[in-house]
């Protein structure tokens, strides 16, 4: 016989889950859909949280509020330098001269490297213009690399080129924009302003030189051409350096994070696929073999522990199922060759009564195997009806005392005492009610099946805390004690010859199926008097149901 691609011995499951594993170890953002995920929504996040500093970060208009209180102090300091020189009485010319020299006053300051000064009379004359060569001692004045954002610039250049003018209009020159604000400034005072100019955006101080109470010309301090845009890229550069590094961190815990969830539920699924294809092929007789994660504290865990019950449950059903068909087969072959040999023996029998006889057997078969073949179909459904039925909540003790006073009849009828014994309380259960009905018209009518004239039967009910015990008690010849681990076995029936074939053995383990599917537990033991020899005939049989309340 030549196996398929799919076929995997039994003892090679988990060596096949490792070599997915391996598999997987190199191509898991390839294979695993969900690694994948993982990674993009850390990543998207991360994004979101980087584009929002970047959008609303304040460091721009802080730098520039700074930067600003220091070019309004440097021109009022400026403008106090050129107030001081001025005669007192004088009439004083900035243009000509007459009175200070403005161009030699502005050369004797230190100004900032790149900083302009212009020096404007009333008239809006230029009177004198410096530019500054005092090297930086601010740090952050300090021009730093910044690599990533010219790359993003220049990417945004390309992308927003089509969009932008290609003839845009003329900038007004540094010194008009600056001679503009001479007007303003005479009557207002001082004025701070920004503008863009060909480098980039400037700041300007504009204050007055004031002489003899009166406004005589203007002073006006313009900073460093683009010196804003720089440190505001330097500030960006690095919070876009921590993103490059949290983004590699967050890759890298994402792998782990996936490879913590990822990994064992791929194994989880390769497990069930290995078994699926090994159906598929009919090839094998292992079974599936789910990894056991059970030791882990998260809902992989719980996952890995439910389909190892899952599974479990099914094998378990399997081999019942398996069980009950050769229980079937060899109680059904019992009547069959019974049959068969009346049927054959009647062929040759010659005399009537022989005939009578032989047709009784047959009759008796044929109904043995109507009752047989009704309780195998009953117990082949009770399972899928045990599943699709819904519990409700009913009061148990009014279904004992109805089903009492109904077999209690029949009991009586045989002479047989029939005793109950029920608390007033009413004792409340969820269930199926027409359910557990069977089980104790079951347990009733084997105790009456087996007592005689002039013995008892007794049921009572007692509740325990969570749960609630109902006993079935007779005071017949009691259960041979070889046969008090079998009489819950399916066709197991302990039973006199006269009463052979007129019980298919199956009333007990229906009713244990039916007590364990509510969660119960169900037991027999034999009636001994109180500390007297175990060994002495039993008085009688008990049957115990314990139910959750």
């Amino acid at each position: 016989m030549v196996l398929g691609e799919d076929f995997v011995a039994p003892d090679s499951v988990e060596e096949e889950v490792r070599a997915r594993r391996a598999r997987r170890g190199m191509t898991s953002l390839r294979s695993s859909p969900l690694t994948r995920k993982i990674i993009t929504f850390n990543l998207i996040a991360l994004n979101i949280l980087v584009a929002g500093i970047l959008y609303l970060n304040s460091s721009r208009d802080g730098l520039a509020q700074q930067r600003a209180n220091g070019l309004r102090g440097e021109a009022e300091l400026v403008a106090d330098v050129f107030e001081a020189q001025l005669p007192s009485s004088a009439p004083v010319n900035l243009v000509t001269g007459d009175g200070i020299d403005v161009q030699e006053t502005l050369a004797g300051l230190d100004i900032l490297k790149g900083a302009e000064v212009f020096v404007f009379d009333a008239g809006g004359n230029l009177a004198g213009h410096v530019v500054g060569k005092q090297a930086r001692t601010d740090d952050r004045a300090v021009e730093h690399p910044t690599l990533i954002t010219d790359a993003l610039s220049k990417v945004w250049g390309w992308v927003s080129a089509p969009f932008i003018s290609r003839n845009p209009p003329p900038r007004q020159s540094l010194e008009n924009t600056v001679r503009a604000q001479v007007p303003l400034v005479l009557t207002a005072g001082t004025q701070v302003s920004s503008g863009e100019v060909a480098g980039g955006t400037v700041f300007s101080v504009a204050t007055p030189i004031e002489h003899d109470g009166r406004a005589i010309g203007m002073v006006a301090l313009v900073s460093p051409t683009g010196e804003i845009d720089k440190l505001v890229m330097a500030e960006r550069e690095r919070v876009l350096q921590m993103f490059i590094i949290a983004t590699l961190v967050s890759i890298g815990l994402s792998l782990i994070l996936a490879s913590t969830i990822a990994h064992p539920l791929a194994d989880l699924a390769a497990a069930a696929e290995i078994g699926g294809a090994r159906n598929r092929g009919k090839h094998g007789q292992g079974r599936i073999r789910i990894p056991d994660l059970t030791a882990r504290p998260d809902e992989i865990g719980r996952l890995s522990g439910a389909l190892r019950g899952m599974v479990g449950a099914l094998y378990n059903r399997i081999d019942s199922n398996e069980q009950f068909a050769a229980d079937v087969a060899h109680e059904i072959k019992n009547p069959l060759a019974s049959l068969r040999s009346a049927v054959g023996t009647m062929r040759v029998a010659k005399r009537e009564d022989q005939r009578e006889k032989l047709l009784d057997v047959i009759e008796h078969d044929v109904r043995r195997l109507d009752r047989l073949v009704s309780d195998i179909s009953n117990a082949s459904r009770l399972d899928s009806e045990l599943v699709k039925e819904e519990e409700e909540a009913f009061d148990l003790l009014t279904m004992l005392r109805n089903l009492g006073q109904y077999l209690g009849e029949e009991a009586r009828g045989k002479g047989i005492d029939f005793i109950t014994d029920f608390p007033k309380e009413a004792i409340v259960i969820s269930g199926l009610e027409a359910r557990l009905a069977q089980v104790f018209v079951n347990l009733i009518s084997n105790a009456t099946s087996f007592c005689e004239d002039g013995d008892a039967i007794r049921i009572w009910a007692r509740r325990r805390e969570n749960r609630v015990l109902v006993v079935v008690e007779d005071t017949g010849p009691g259960i041979p004690d070889q046969a008090l681990t079998k009489i819950f076995q399916r066709f197991y029936s302990h039973r006199d010859a006269k009463d052979f074939g007129n019980n298919s053995g199956l009333g007990l383990a229906i009713s244990k199926q039916i007590v364990e599917a509510h969660g119960g537990v169900i037991w027999a033991e034999n009636i001994r008097p109180t500390d007297a020899d175990i060994t002495s005939d039993p008085l009688g049989a008990r049957f115990v149901v314990g139910l959750p309340v």
